[in-house]
């Protein structure tokens, strides 16, 4: 159980910077790099389930798939953030 937990935190982590690298704005902080890759985890985890795709995998949150799934998510969660905020990447 704890396993798992450390291993979504360091999932969330590098989903969430590596969102923030893809949508060119920087990103939120160490913590606020790991909330957002952590809800988009879930948020991807959703879509991909709705989509017939699969969803998160629990019990292995080290796999690709998972990673994929929570960058894409971490992507959707920010460009939501930053429509809501007004803040837009820096050029």
């Amino acid at each position: 159980m704890l396993m798992n937990i450390i291993g979504w935190l360091i999932i969330g982590a590098i989903a969430g910077l590596i969102a923030g690298l893809v949508m060119k704005g920087g990103g939120y902080g160490l913590v606020g790099d790991i909330v957002v890759g952590l809800v988009g985890a879930l948020i991807g985890g959703f879509l991909a389930a709705a989509l017939g795709l699969g969803g998160l995998n629990s019990n292995d949150p080290f796999s690709w798939g998972s990673l994929i799934i929570a960058i894409i998510g971490a992507i959707i969660l920010i460009a939501i953030l930053r429509l809501f905020s007004g803040n837009r990447a820096r050029v």
